[in-house]
C-alpha cells in the first residue's frame, strides 16, 4: 500500500511539473505598450536634461548651445519576450494635462503646468512613431529640445500618449497612466540644482536708523530659512533663483527672479541682477562681492561616483515682497548657498537619477 501511495505522489508531481512548465511557455500577461515614466507626488515625471548635449569629445552633439535630447523608454510588458517588430505611434496629450491642471490648481492658472508640445512651440519635438524590434522589450523615444531663450519660471511639461488603432498591431497599456506621460522638463547646467539654503538668512527690515552718520536698516533678529533653494537654468553660464522666501508655488513668482552670472570656469565672482529691479526695489550690497567655487572629489568606497560641489559666498541683497497691492515687506537676504551633486561617471546623464 505504501508503495502505491508513493507511485501516486510521484505521478502527481510529474503532472504538476509538466503543467507548470507548459503554462510558463505561454504568455501570462498581455504584450501591452507603455512608457517608463514614474509619477511624483504632483502627478508628473521629472526629467533632467543637459541644457546643451555634448559628445565624449566635448563638442555639441545636437547642433549647438541650448540644443539637447532625452531618450524616453517605451516598454513591451509580458512574461515572454516580444517576437514581432512593433511601430509605436506617439501623440500629444493636452486633455490629460488639462485635467491634471484643473484638479490640482483649479482656477489658479498662474500655477498651471505649461505645455511644451502645443503647435508653434519650438522648445520640444518628437517623432510620430518609434520602433521596438523583435526580440527586444524596450525601445527609446528620442525627444529633442531647444532650450534657447526658455523662461524656467514657467512650469514646462511635455504631455504624451501612446496612440491606439486596430491597424497598429498593438494595444497601449490599459492601466491608468501607463500609456500616458506628463514629463516635467528641467534643463541643467554646471551651476543649476537644489542648493542647501540653511546658510542663507532672510530677515525682515523693520525700519532704519543713523549710525555714525550712515543710515542702516533695522532688522528682525529672527530669520526665515529655507532648507532648499532651487537654481533654474537661464543659459549655459547663468541661473536664477527666486528672491528670499519666494518659490515656484507663488503665483507672482516671475517678478522675483534673481539672476546669477558666474564669471569664471571653476571659481570667480558672481554678478547678481534682476530684470524687475525697479518694481521690487532690488538692491545689492556693494560693500561685498559675491563669489563662487566648484570642487569635486571621488567617493572612497565607490570610485566611479563623483561628488561635485558649487558654493556661492557673500550673497547680500535687499528686495520688497508685495503680498497684496499697496503692501510691501522689505527683506534682507544674506549668506551662502551650497550645491552638492552626485554623478555616476560610468553612465550618461540621461540614464542616471542626477542629484540636482
Amino acid at each position: 500500500m505504501k508503495k502505491i501511495y508513493t507511485l501516486a505522489a510521484l505521478a502527481a508531481m510529474t503532472m504538476l511539473g509538466a503543467s507548470c512548465n507548459s503554462e510558463w511557455n505561454e504568455e501570462q500577461y498581455e504584450h501591452y505598450i507603455s512608457f517608463s515614466s514614474q509619477l511624483d507626488s504632483k502627478g508628473v515625471t521629472n526629467i533632467y536634461v543637459p541644457y546643451s548635449r555634448h559628445d565624449k569629445d566635448g563638442s555639441y552633439a545636437e547642433g549647438g548651445e541650448g540644443r539637447s535630447n532625452y531618450q524616453l523608454p517605451v516598454l513591451v510588458s509580458g512574461s515572454t519576450d516580444n517576437t514581432q517588430n512593433i511601430t509605436v505611434h506617439i501623440a500629444h496629450d493636452p486633455d490629460t494635462l488639462g485635467i491634471l491642471n484643473y484638479a490640482r490648481y483649479a482656477t489658479r492658472k498662474e500655477l498651471y503646468y505649461k505645455d511644451m508640445g502645443i503647435e508653434g512651440m519650438t522648445y520640444a519635438s518628437y517623432p510620430e512613431t518609434m520602433s521596438i524590434v523583435a526580440g527586444q522589450n524596450k525601445g527609446l523615444l528620442d525627444l529633442k529640445f531647444d532650450f534657447r531663450n526658455i523662461d524656467m519660471s514657467e512650469k514646462w511639461v511635455l504631455p504624451l500618449q501612446i496612440a491606439d488603432d486596430p491597424s497598429y498591431g498593438y494595444q497601449s497599456h490599459p492601466r491608468k497612466n501607463y500609456a500616458k506621460a506628463i514629463l516635467r522638463i528641467f534643463p541643467f547646467n554646471d551651476y543649476s540644482g537644489d542648493y542647501s539654503g540653511t546658510g542663507l538668512t532672510n530677515k525682515v527690515v523693520t525700519g532704519y536708523e543713523v549710525k555714525e552718520g550712515v543710515t542702516v536698516p533695522i532688522e528682525t533678529a529672527e530669520s526665515i530659512t529655507k532648507a532648499s533653494v532651487r537654481g533654474y537654468v537661464v543659459d549655459e553660464k547663468n541661473i536664477f533663483t527666486y528672491a528670499g522666501i519666494v518659490d515656484e508655488d507663488y503665483t507672482d513668482r516671475k517678478k522675483y527672479k534673481i539672476k546669477f552670472t558666474f564669471n569664471g570656469e571653476t571659481n570667480g565672482s558672481v554678478t547678481l541682477s534682476c530684470d524687475n529691479a525697479e518694481e521690487i526695489e532690488f538692491k545689492v550690497n556693494e560693500a561685498v562681492i559675491p563669489s563662487f567655487r566648484i570642487s569635486s572629489s571621488m567617493d572612497e568606497a565607490k570610485p566611479y561616483l563623483e561628488h561635485r560641489y558649487v558654493i556661492i559666498n557673500n550673497i547680500d541683497y535687499y528686495f520688497n515682497y508685495m503680498p497684496v497691492e499697496g503692501t510691501s515687506i522689505r527683506y534682507h537676504v544674506k549668506g551662502t548657498l551650497t550645491l552638492s551633486r552626485d554623478i555616476n561617471t560610468q553612465i550618461p546623464d540621461e540614464d542616471q537619477a542626477i542629484e540636482w
